[in-house]
């Protein structure tokens, strides 16, 4: 089986020897893990603060107001900015911290960055744990954050080097996968530490200690990627592993192209600058920011870390709302297989625009189905058939998330950078993305409580955007060496203005880039 080919009208491409080993999946499969920080924490956030020792111990006004029905509609009850600054304040941390594990990872490899990433993961639950007030909390968010933003910056690069082009969207792929196990896990023991008599919360939130120790043991185990060591000038380690990854001897065409590679990004001495200011990096730069941008705003996160709170501000039962987040996080796994299997057979576009006419069609059904019961006065109260109902249109759109943005929000971005500016795209991808997850963690609630149903109605026609974003300015990136990704923008009839000729025969010395 080859290592990958390059299929397009226009020819060329590469074809280079090898196939698919074994070591490089269970490589990749332990680099995914990385995930289980971001997936753990997804889930765990939103289990918590619908716990009413936690709510009433460092929450006390949620409390009340949660109790207090007369006075609150239904779409306010959990409205309290400090209790959004608890869930949001990680990605705030992530944001700032992709920055600097972009220097991280560019300079002393994807290992490093992946171990710090761990290790504040792993202090930052200690401090969750243990906490005894508000400022303990948020400070052990904040060391969440920076964990899980040298992890996001890291982890996706990581797999994309590793693995061969042919399977670079299914192994890439499983740091997605590995996020939604994360978020299933942490709903059942959200379930499970919800019928203890006192401080389940505390096991739920020092319990992310675990994945963390995971990512520290996973950074120590796995060698480094051919790309990273050629980077830092080991090309005979480069070599050697470059033909360890790819199960045979004559890897010369493959290595030839990453040195080439590597040798033109030694030529950049100011990745961040070239990235921003150069032509031919504007479609790297473009998905860099759109692609995590409109991953936020499918509305998915208000899913995944509020699902809880969102059931129970619905009506459900406290058992319910936890099972409910549960059957979600089932859906999600699943769903995330789906893509697995589909990415590298029928593409990245297909499944971007089903998945997102798919949840375009849930979000106004949902939307309704609410309105219909609580309309703008938030007095009302679902029936056990519409709360099904409610339940079923989430986990399909869930569905549609889960094979579709939510992978290749990770994916997409990861692929298409060249060497030299990887490291910056990387992190302008996690810090757009973290900068919005932070957004919509800090607003979601207040947003609900304003908005009403037509919040989900904003989705929505967000979500229509992005599908026709998509339609119009994604190229099918399917099978193309991730070295070879100039040929795919000079194709595209938009991008290809942008693109010089030595950037598709692989020159690209910066004095011939057309710059803006």
């Amino acid at each position: 089986m080859a290592g990958g080919a390059f299929v397009s009208d226009g020819g060329g491409g590469g074809s280079y020897e090898g196939g698919v080993t074994g070591f490089v999946i269970i490589t990749c499969i332990v680099a995914a893990m990385g995930g289980l920080l971001f997936g753990y924490d997804l889930g765990i956030s939103g289990g918590v603060t619908s716990m009413e020792e936690f709510l009433s111990k460092f929450f006390p006004e949620v409390d009340r107001q949660m109790h207090n029905a007369r006075r609150e509609t239904a779409y306010c009850k959990f409205d309290n900015q400090l209790l959004q600054l608890f869930t949001s304040s990680l990605y705030l941390a992530a944001l700032v911290s992709s920055f600097a594990a972009s220097i991280v990872t560019r300079k002393y490899g994807r290992k490093i960055s992946m171990f710090v990433g761990g290790l504040a993961f792993l202090i930052g639950a200690l401090f969750n744990a243990f906490a005894v007030n508000v400022a303990m909390l948020i400070i052990g968010r904040l060391l969440l954050g920076v964990g899980v933003g040298f992890a996001n910056q890291s982890t996706p690069v990581y797999l994309s080097e590793m693995a061969p082009a042919k399977l670079r969207g299914a192994l890439n792929i499983g740091f997605q996968m590995a996020i939604t196990i994360g978020i299933l896990i942490a709903n059942l023991i959200n379930y499970g530490t919800s019928q203890m008599a006192r401080n389940g919360w505390r096991v739920s939130l020092g319990l992310a200690a675990v994945p963390a120790v995971v990512m520290v043991i996973g950074s120590f185990v796995l060698p480094d990627t051919p790309n990273s060591m050629l980077e830092r000038g080991k090309y005979e380690q480069a070599r050697e592993m470059l033909q360890k990854i790819r199960g045979a001897d004559n890897v010369d065409e493959e290595f030839q192209d990453l040195c080439d590679a590597c040798e033109a990004a030694k030529k950049v001495e100011h990745p961040w600058k070239n990235l921003f200011l150069q032509a031919k990096y504007r479609p790297a730069l473009a998905f860099c920011s759109a692609i995590p941008f409109f991953q936020q705003f499918t509305g998915i996160n208000v899913i995944m870390f509020y699902a809880p709170v969102l059931f129970k501000t619905l009506g459900f039962a406290d058992d319910a709302s936890l099972i409910s987040a549960v059957i979600t996080g089932v859906v999600n796994v699943v769903s995330t297989l789906v893509s697995i299997y589909a990415v590298d057979r029928y593409g990245r576009r297909i499944l971007f625009l089903e998945g997102g006419i798919q949840m375009i069609i849930c979000q106004i059904i949902v939307g309704s189905l609410i309105g219909a019961k609580f309309g703008t006065t938030g007095s009302g109260t679902l029936t056990p058939a519409t709360a099904d109902w409610v339940l079923a249109f989430i986990c399909i759109y869930v569905a549609g998330f889960a094979w579709s943005w939510g992978p290749l929000g990770w994916l997409v971005p990861s692929e298409i950078c060249p060497l030299e500016i990887r490291p910056a795209g990387q992190a302008v991808n996690v810090s757009v993305n973290m900068f919005f997850t932070f957004l919509i963690g800090q607003f979601f609630l207040t947003m609900l409580c304003h908005m009403k149903f037509g919040l989900f109605y904003f989705f929505g026609g967000m979500v229509l955007i992005m599908t026709i974003f998509i339609y119009f300015l994604l190229p099918e990136t399917k099978g193309v060496p991730i070295e070879e990704m100039g040929r795919v923008w000079k194709q595209h009839p938009f991008w290809k203005r942008y693109i010089p000729d030595d950037a598709v025969t692989g020159g690209s010395e910066e004095t011939s880039v057309k710059e803006v």
